[in-house]
């Protein structure tokens, strides 16, 4: 085994700058998922302490109905946040092996391709269940809305 002249990896440098940008993406929707996630059981803990202060509260039930629906949405984030990291963990593992395959004279485009596809199906996941918790927070709001203002 030699190692790779400068101009055999400049190509593979090329080709590794889409995922590492791929990468910095996924890296931001974590941060966003992850705050989201936390804002959530910042909110089910204070509810849950509130219900536990004052367990005949005369809207015990319904601070008991929002507390189920942060635990909901809570395990939606969860699998969010799981798909987005095992993209970003494909794509890290696709990094490798293009260096890998170029070091090692194989031929792997099928296995990136493989890798490349099944991080983008963990994205898809990833965003498609912020969508459902985006949608789930709505019908949270507007239900709390409703209870606030009978006319609404």
């Amino acid at each position: 085994m030699h190692p790779p002249s400068l101009s055999t990896l400049i190509p593979i440098l090329q080709l590794a700058v889409g995922p590492v940008i791929l990468i910095s993406g996924i890296g931001l929707l974590l941060v966003m998922l992850t705050n989201r996630f936390g804002r959530i059981v910042d909110r089910a803990r204070l509810l849950t302490r509130e219900l536990l202060g004052q367990p005949h509260h005369p809207l015990a039930a319904e601070i008991a109905s929002q507390v189920a629906i942060l635990h909901r949405r809570s395990g939606i984030l969860r699998f969010a946040i799981l798909g987005a990291s095992v993209a970003a963990l494909l794509v890290a593992l696709l990094i490798l092996l293009l260096f890998v395959a170029t070091l090692l004279d194989w031929e792997a485009g099928v296995a990136a391709i493989a890798l490349f596809s099944a991080s983008l199906v963990c994205l898809i996941s990833a965003i498609a269940a912020f969508i459902h918790d985006m949608n789930l927070a709505l019908v949270a709001i507007r239900t709390e809305i409703r209870r606030a203002l009978p006319g609404q």
